[in-house]
Formats: structure tokens, C-alpha cells, sequence
């Protein structure tokens, strides 16, 4: 027996034995090395003095783990999974193959089980796993050295450049970079020694063929066991087709920036022969609207044809104001395009009409503009004049009044003596609300 209990400890497996109660009687050095403990023999449970998983991490009963339920069944058990926690918290998954012991007579006496630690195991699996997902990838997966050696190449790199993993393995990654971009490597080498990634960046890289592809690459450092930086993955992506569809939306945009104005061109035209004979003052305000709308046309067009952000559209429409009059505070807050062409138009209204009746008529008159979000959908805005002559209710609604109230909701003018104010709600919905780069 003694033989016996020095060959069990010599072998690498964990192994160990209970009674028919399940306490323990003996186990080798590799068994305490995977439990992270050294019981003491007698100890009963043996379960219990882990925490046990199923592999899916459902948590096991200790009273169903592979050996209890051996000895509950009399029969033995093979390759049964499960993960074990230590008592420090690490996890060790396992197959367990415990078998009931008999003594002459048919009774039980006990059992033996051997633990197969199965991490490395796992490891290969999810190392396999991974390199199904590289090579599966439709983008360009490449691993290099920090001499800038191509060391792993996916299909997707081969689709994308041309080259077969067995033309570029070994080879200086720079095959790929046209002439003009040869500088880029030495200053990303640079970058992932000191362990820096390199984010999404866009560049040109070259074919097998020599013609040249449009990329987004993404470089990040490869660390080895003890924390060097020992290479880099590099993802490259085809962006050839977004890039083309840019370009395309940026000369759309263009053609209608060209057409609005031109239609705003034609709508001044028409209104100078139509107005011809109206007051002055008529003909000047209905130009400046005019002008007031198509600056809000240019604000969408230059920043994003769908959007663009409040403080921009504010500061547009005083801008022919005496802007430096004028106090602005409120959070990045993106507008879409109708909401910004009423609140340009709105504000426009509000100036002209400080200008005739309210502080931008008296040389200390100030404006204060704010704006914040209400919710999660609305915008409310305030426009509040100070230290001009003392203003009254009017005796008839002007344009601008009518067009904030068809508009806006919540719309509210005050009439104090110190000087009006107005403010009202906007719908976000719809827009990009906030514009945080």
C-alpha cells in the first residue's frame, strides 16, 4: 500500500479516495495544487470545501458533484465537466472520474477520483475559437513584429491586398504602403513599443496589382506573459465605397446649397419687381428674412445636411445685430432642419423687433439668449431683454409673434417695464441632441 500511495503521488493527475461517507483519506499533491488547499483527512463533504459550476456557470449542488453522486449510485462516473472555484477565486474547470470502491463482500468501502484540469484545454479552444473568427473575418487581419514583419495573415487580408498568406508572411509589412506613406510605419512602430494603440485611422495602402484601396486600419499592441510589447495586430477595412458615397453626398450637397440659393435668388427677384411700390421699410424686412433663411440653409449644408448646432444657428441669426450686445448660454445642442430654419427665422424676428422697439433701441440695451433641454424630446429657449426704454404689450400681433406661436408650444411674451421676454418649447425628437466630440 505505502508503493502504492508514493506512485498516486508522484503522478501529475489529482487524485484522491473517501469512505463510504465521502470524508477523505488520502490524496496527492497535484489534487491539494488544484483545490488551493490541503484539507485535513477526515474532512467530510470533500464538495464543499469548493464552490462548484456547471460549465454553462450555473452554480452545482454539492450534493450532486460527480463524486457524491458516484457514491449515491454505487456506480462509477467518466468525464464529467464542471468548474471549481478556490478559495483565493480563481475557477479552474475539470472532468471528474470518480469510481466506487467494494470491498470482498460487495460493500462499499469508498471511492477514488481522478480530477483532469482542463484550463490549458479551454484555452486551446478559445485560441481556436478566435482564429475562426480572424479567418473568418471579411476584414484584413494581419499580426507583425516590432521590425514591422508580417507574422499572421487572414483571408480577409488576402482578398483585400491581393497577396496569398504564403507570399507575405516574413515580409516587411511596407510592401503594402505606396510610396507616399512609407514615413507612417516608423512613427506607428514607435507608438506600440511605448504600448500605445492606434486608433481608427484613414489612410491609402497598395495591391498586389499596384492599384491603391482606401482603408481604415486600427494598430494595437501585442503584450507576451510577462508584459512586453512583442508585436501588433493590425485590422485594415475597405472603406473605398463609404469614402466614394462621401464624396458623392458632399457634391449632392453642394448642387443644393447652389439650387436654394438660387431659389431664394429668384423668390428676392420676384418680391423686389412685386414690392416694387410698397413702403421701404416692408420691402427691408421681408429681405431680411429672406437673408435670415437662407443663412439657415447654409448652417445645414456646411455642418450636415440633416443638422446642425443651436449655438451656430444663434449666433447666425444676430450676427447682422450688434452680436457683441448679446449674452449666449446653453449646452451643444444639434438641431434638425426644420427646427433650425423656425428658430433662426424666430430669433431673426425677435432681433428686428428689439431693434425698432426693445433693447437693441437704446445704447445700454442687452440681450440675454438661453437655452437648455426639458426631457428628453424638448428644447426650451429664452430670449430676455434688459436696460432698454420700457415696453408694452402691442396692439396687434406682428409677423414675428404669429410665426412663434404657430411654431413653438409653450410660448410665453412678457411685457415688464425692464424689457420682454420670450420663451418657448422646440421638439428635439428627431435631431441629435447633443454634439459632444
Amino acid at each position: 500500500m505505502g508503493r502504492f500511495r508514493e506512485i498516486i503521488q508522484a503522478l501529475p493527475a489529482a487524485i484522491y479516495t473517501t469512505d463510504a461517507a465521502g470524508r477523505i483519506t488520502f490524496y496527492n499533491d497535484a489534487a491539494a495544487a488544484m483545490w488551493g488547499r490541503r484539507p485535513a483527512l477526515g474532512d467530510d463533504q470533500w464538495c464543499g470545501s469548493w464552490k462548484l459550476y456547471w460549465p454553462d456557470g450555473t452554480q452545482l449542488p454539492h450534493d450532486e458533484c460527480p463524486m457524491a453522486v458516484a457514491l449515491k449510485t454505487r456506480r462509477p462516473m467518466r468525464n464529467v465537466e464542471a468548474v471549481a472555484e478556490k478559495p483565493d477565486g480563481t475557477r479552474v474547470p475539470f472532468a471528474a472520474y470518480p469510481t466506487p470502491l467494494f470491498d470482498a463482500a460487495g460493500e462499499l468501502v469508498g471511492a477514488v477520483n481522478m480530477l483532469v484540469d482542463l484550463t490549458h484545454r479551454k484555452q486551446d479552444e478559445n485560441a481556436q475559437r478566435l482564429a475562426s473568427v480572424v479567418e473568418s473575418s471579411d476584414d484584413a487581419i494581419i499580426s507583425k513584429d516590432l521590425d514591422g514583419i508580417v507574422r499572421s495573415w487572414n483571408k480577409g487580408a488576402e482578398r483585400l491586398f491581393g497577396y496569398t498568406a504564403q507570399e507575405v508572411i516574413g515580409k516587411p509589412i511596407t510592401i503594402l504602403f505606396p510610396p507616399d506613406r512609407i514615413d507612417e510605419e516608423p512613427c506607428i512602430l514607435e507608438r506600440l513599443r511605448r504600448g500605445e494603440r492606434v486608433g481608427h485611422y484613414e489612410t491609402e495602402r497598395r495591391r498586389k496589382d499596384g492599384t491603391l484601396v482606401d482603408v481604415s486600419l486600427t494598430v494595437s499592441p501585442i503584450f507576451s506573459t510577462d508584459g512586453r510589447v512583442i508585436g501588433a495586430s493590425k485590422i485594415a477595412r475597405d472603406i473605398s465605397v463609404a469614402k466614394h458615397a462621401r464624396e458623392h453626398q458632399r457634391l449632392l450637397l453642394a448642387e443644393i446649397m447652389h439650387r436654394v440659393k438660387n431659389t431664394l435668388a429668384t423668390v428676392q427677384a420676384i418680391a423686389s419687381q412685386t414690392l416694387c411700390e410698397s413702403p421701404g421699410e416692408e420691402q427691408r424686412a421681408f429681405m431680411a428674412r429672406l437673408h435670415a433663411l437662407g443663412k439657415a440653409h447654409d448652417l445645414l449644408i456646411t455642418d450636415r445636411w440633416d443638422r446642425a448646432p443651436l449655438r451656430a444657428i444663434v449666433e447666425a441669426a444676430i450676427e447682422p445685430f450688434q452680436s457683441d450686445r448679446f449674452t449666449l448660454e446653453g449646452p451643444d445642442v444639434g438641431l434638425n432642419a426644420s427646427n433650425s430654419l423656425h428658430i433662426s427665422l424666430a430669433l431673426h424676428e425677435l432681433a428686428t423687433n428689439a431693434v425698432k422697439y426693445g433693447a437693441l433701441s437704446h445704447p445700454a440695451g442687452r440681450i440675454h439668449v438661453r437655452w437648455k433641454v426639458v426631457g428628453n424630446d424638448q428644447l426650451r429657449l429664452s430670449w430676455q431683454e434688459r436696460h432698454g426704454p420700457p415696453v408694452g404689450p402691442p396692439r396687434r400681433k406682428g409677423f414675428g409673434s404669429i410665426l412663434i406661436e404657430h411654431a413653438f408650444e409653450c410660448v410665453r411674451f412678457r411685457y415688464a417695464p425692464r424689457g420682454l421676454t420670450c420663451s418657448f418649447n422646440g421638439p428635439l425628437r428627431g435631431s441629435d441632441q447633443f454634439l459632444h466630440t
